[in-house]
């Protein structure tokens, strides 16, 4: 996936009984337009939800997940989680992905699912989840007043 292709935005979006989730549209846009149909969806080593990445956007992270040092505990936990629950998921002909049922349990998903856009991938989190993480993380914003770090912070206008 070029630097053009950048996943955004957010979709409230439905877990049918077998654990299909639709692709939102725009997304599904994007990688036709690339001619890919598989997804790697994998749990997030930070927070309590899944990580889509476009299998060619995944190959760029198993090398960097490959490459880090065993030496190091977080990285060694990091490959766990993100290596060991990486899982192909095949669009079908009406765009929906299976979301296995390991991973949607791991992170708390049940019948509503928020997809949001983050750039090479999107994430996948519980819909009820994800309103009170926002929520948590908005009302930390507010108390601070100022971002946290130098990065954030150049985002300010």
């Amino acid at each position: 996936m070029g630097a053009a292709a950048v996943f955004r935005g957010f979709s409230s979006v439905s877990i049918d009984a077998k654990g299909r989730m639709a692709v939102p549209a725009r997304h599904r846009e994007l990688l036709d337009a690339r001619g890919v149909n598989t997804l790697i969806m994998t749990l997030s080593p930070w927070d309590s939800c899944l990580w889509a990445y476009p299998l060619p956007a995944w190959d760029d992270i198993d090398d960097k997940l490959n490459a880090l040092p065993a030496a190091d505990a977080e990285s060694r936990m990091a490959k766990r989680v993100m290596l060991g629950h990486a899982t192909d998921c095949v669009l079908d002909a009406q765009g929906r992905v299976l979301v296995p049922q390991e991973l949607r349990d791991l992170a708390g998903i049940a019948r509503r699912a928020v997809v949001l856009g983050q750039g090479n991938k999107f994430e996948v989190w519980d819909e009820g989840a994800w309103g009170r993480r926002r929520e948590e993380w908005l009302q930390t914003v507010a108390a601070g007043g100022n971002p946290s770090s130098a990065m954030l912070a150049s985002l300010a206008l």
